[in-house]
């Protein structure tokens, strides 16, 4: 965990922690969420080779 963020998915531990029992329209907010972070996150994103 670095600043609070998991280095794999990028979601906070309250996030992972509620992921289970989260409802779909949950579940998008937090992958919205993510997606914002992983678009200003100076980590490298891999991809697959074509």
């Amino acid at each position: 965990m670095e600043g609070g963020l998991c280095a794999g998915c990028l979601r906070t531990l309250d996030e992972i922690a509620r992921w289970s029992g989260a409802s779909p329209d949950e579940k998008r907010s937090i992958l919205a969420a993510v997606a914002l972070r992983q678009s200003h996150s100076p980590l490298p994103t891999f991809h697959s080779p074509s």
